[in-house]
């Protein structure tokens, strides 16, 4: 997570290189201005692992609240080893934000352990559209970066427990 503490934008070095693995990006299409930058910047993170573009495969939902059943898709269909999931809920004046938020997180939680596959979120909850455009590029790294970095993380760390 980006912090003032921490950003996990800056990372080259410990990259795991995981080999002959696919990986499912789910992108909300809600607020792209944030969810497509956060998108290049997993798969320019993914790419620096050695994955290529033929193993990025990316799908689009409209929003948020749709991210858990687009990483289900994935998920069924086996075409993947991990997805990450990235969207972009901005807090408004009614409680909306925390509903979309609470059924996503809970929902994307489920998808991990009912598959047994990351699924990753990477999905900023923010109070203005200003937090979110610094953590989708900006002051405070980007999140799509420590969402792919996650991923591969988690799938090393898979592949680990398997041997």
């Amino acid at each position: 997570m980006s912090s003032s503490l921490k950003n996990l934008s800056n990372f080259t070095s410990s990259l795991p290189l995981i080999q002959g693995v696919k990986i499912g990006i789910v992108v909300a299409e809600w607020n792209e201005q944030v969810t497509f930058a956060l998108r290049d910047g997993a798969i320019q993170t993914l790419k620096k692992a050695g994955i290529t573009d033929e193993q990025i495969l990316i799908t689009y939902v409209p929003g948020s609240f749709e991210l858990p059943l687009g990483a289900q898709f994935f998920l069924e269909s086996n075409t993947v080893d991990a997805v990450i999931c990235i969207g972009c809920v901005i807090q408004g004046e009614t409680p909306h934000f925390t509903f979309i938020c609470d059924a996503v997180a809970q929902g994307i939680m489920r998808l991990n352990l009912d598959y047994n596959r990351p699924v990753i979120f990477g999905v900023l909850t923010t109070l203005n559209l200003q937090q979110a455009l610094d953590r989708s590029g900006g002051k405070h790294g980007n999140k799509g970066d420590e969402a792919a970095f996650t991923a591969l993380k988690m799938l090393a760390l898979q592949r680990q427990q398997e041997t």
